[in-house]
Parts: structure tokens; sequence; C-alpha cells
């Protein structure tokens, strides 16, 4: 009996390495010497789960279930099973999970995947009953109430379990109780703090609460990629946020056309005697000074503060998108404008005020049209 306890403890051994084939042929063969052995037929179920063969999986469960047919992991298996087949699924699940938790109501883990299974089928049974595609807002807690009882049990029982926390989230979005889902997105981080759904909604938060501009929402996104760097929604924040970033050097570039238009005294003004053309050269140099020093302090040393991650990521969205290369184009365009204005010594105020409407009109036209790119 060592023998074969020592057999399954092996198989565990390699399930923990992911080495999911080499155990399941292990365990064949020790069933084969011991069918009865509940917790090896436990193990290989757990072992076609993994390797997406939950119909093999299903079969073990019944092999363990008819060994001890309330017992609580055999039952757990039995329903992960259901859940992965199509036809069946969490409505298949549902009586085997409450099964699950009269076997052993102090464990979390029956309370919480049931919890999963009653929010899940509490909403298609609402849609199946009224033909909507959701509860209206002023429903839904009614409609989860059972489903947020059960997560709430499964908490109480298992505080520090990240899975119960994540079901109880998951049903108090659906829930829209909004501080709830708040609270334990911030537990789950203590639990983990690279729990990429929990820290992407933090960082998103914070990125999109009032006051918050681009260039401290994008640090916010690149913090949150440094600890889950493969988190999609993560990326996503900091490809707009940096978009944001790379439309307001447009603003610079037309803040400079209307300083060189206003020291050519492009325009009459009534009451006002306009310069003589051409200008001095030292009004000319001038506004390379005031140009230099708006871009220095506009996007050169608001680039330099961001963190690493920013950087890249202003580089790398030049390279993926094509927009970012449409917003420096037209700030480019609009900066060698203004140069023109103010560095030729002009003698006729014509083609300066062309080249002024040339780069002030068509850029700032495309600000307001391309701002739903930041959303």
């Amino acid at each position: 009996m060592t023998q074969l306890n020592s057999a399954v403890e092996q198989a565990q051994a390699l399930i923990d390495f992911q080495r999911y084939d080499q155990a399941r042929a292990l365990l064949s063969q020790h069933l084969a010497e011991d069918p009865g052995d509940m917790a090896a037929w436990i193990k290989i179920g757990y072992c076609h789960l993994y390797t997406e063969q939950p119909e093999q999986a299903l079969h073990a469960a019944d092999e363990a279930l008819k060994l001890a047919p309330e017992d609580f992991f055999a039952l757990i298996l039995h329903a992960k099973a259901l859940t992965r087949i199509p036809d069946r699924a969490w409505r298949a699940a549902e009586p085997v999970l409450r099964a699950a938790v009269r076997a052993d109501p102090h464990h979390w883990y029956g309370y919480a995947m049931l919890a999963d299974a009653v929010c899940r089928m509490s909403l298609v049974r609402y849609v199946q009953a009224h033909g909507s595609t959701f509860p209206p807002p002023h429903e839904r807690d009614h409609v989860l109430r059972e489903a947020a009882d059960l997560a709430a049990e499964a908490l109480r029982l298992g505080p520090e379990e990240v899975y119960a926390h994540e079901i109880a989230h998951q049903i108090a979005t659906f829930s829209l109780n909004t501080t709830l889902a708040d609270q334990l997105e911030r537990a789950l981080l203590r639990l983990d703090p690279t729990h990429a759904e929990a820290l992407a909604a933090q960082t998103r938060k914070a990125a999109q609460a009032p006051g918050v501009k681009a260039a401290q929402a994008a640090d916010l996104y690149a913090t949150g990629l440094a600890a889950v760097p493969d988190s999609a929604e993560l990326q996503r924040g900091l490809d707009q946020a940096t978009y944001r970033m790379l439309r307001g050097v447009r603003w610079l570039a037309l803040l400079c056309v209307a300083f060189a238009g206003t020291a050519m005294d492009l325009f009459a003004v009534e009451g006002k005697v306009q310069r003589e053309l051409p200008l001095p050269l030292g009004q000319r140099l001038w506004f390379l000074v005031v140009a230099t020093a708006i871009w220095l302090v506009g996007a050169l040393l608001r680039y330099r503060r961001r963190r690493a991650g920013v950087q890249l990521n202003v580089r790398s969205l030049i390279r993926r998108r094509r927009w970012p290369r449409i917003v420096l184009a037209q700030a480019t365009w609009a900066m060698l404008c203004a140069l023109l204005i103010a560095e030729i010594p002009w003698t006729d105020r014509l083609f300066p005020q062309v080249l002024f409407w040339a780069g002030l009109a068509p850029t700032f036209a495309t600000i307001w049209f391309d701002r739903k790119k930041t959303r």
C-alpha cells in the first residue's frame, strides 16, 4: 500500500511541474493495479482537465464518486469537468456544487464555486424569463442576492483566498456595487500584488480620476505594466495616455505659429501701427529663444521626467500606429510654417499670412476630429 501511495505522490509532484502526460501515465498504471484508490482517480481527472479532456475528467470523477458518493473533492472535480463541456456547462454543475457544499459545509471553495455558478445561472434565467439582455440596475441586487450571500460565506471561510475574492468581485461588479468592488480589488492586490484584473481596474480608476493629466496617467499605466507586463488592458491604457501626450505637442506647435504671427504683426488692428518690414535680426532671433523655451518646458523636460516604460512606449506607439505619426507630422508642419514666418526677412505680409493659415487651420481642425482616438 505504501508503494501505491508513493505512486500517487510522485504523480502529484509531476502535476506540480505541469508534466501532466507523465503523471497520467503513472496514475493509469497505478489504477490498473488498484482501481479502488479514489485519490488517484481525482488526480488523473485533473490531469485530463488540465490537458483539455473534460469528458475523460468527468469519467474519472464518476469513478471516484462510485467509491465515495459524498466526497467533496470528487464532487468539485465533477463540477469542474461539467463546466468545460459546452452542452452541459454551469447549468449541470450547479446541483453538483450544491451537493459539494452539503458534503463539506466548512470548505470555502465549495461556496466560492457555487457562487460563481449561481451568479451565471441567475442571469441566464432572468434573460430567459424576461427576454432582455441583462437585468436593469434596480433589479440586479435582487437577482444576484443568493450568489452574493454564497460569496460572502466563501470570504468568511477563506478570508485569504484569491478565488473567493475574485468571485465576490465579479458579483459586486455585475450588481453595480462599485464601493464593494473597489474594496475587493484592493483586497486582491493585498493578497496578490500582480493580480492582473484588480491591478488594471485600480490603475484605470487612478488614471481617469479628475485632474489627472495624460503624462501622470501614462506613468500610472507604466507602473502597472511593470508588475503585470502581459496585461492587454494596461497596455491599451498606456497607449491611450501616450497618445494624449503626443496630441499635446500640436498645441505647442500652434502656440509657436501664433507667436510668430504676433511678432510679425500679420494682421492689422484698428488704432495700432504695424511693425515695419523686414523685422530686425534681433527680433527674428528672439523668436527662436521663445520657441526653444516652449518646446524645452512643454515637451522635452516633460518627456524626460516620465518613467522609462512611458518613454519606450512613445517610440513604440509611433512605430505601431498611424495617428501618432500624423500628429507628429502636423506638429512638424506647423513648426516649419512658424519658422518660415519668423525667420525670413519678409518685405510683404501676404505670403506670411498664407503660411500662418496653412500652419494653423489644418492642424487645429484635426485636433477635434481625432479626439475619439484618446478613448
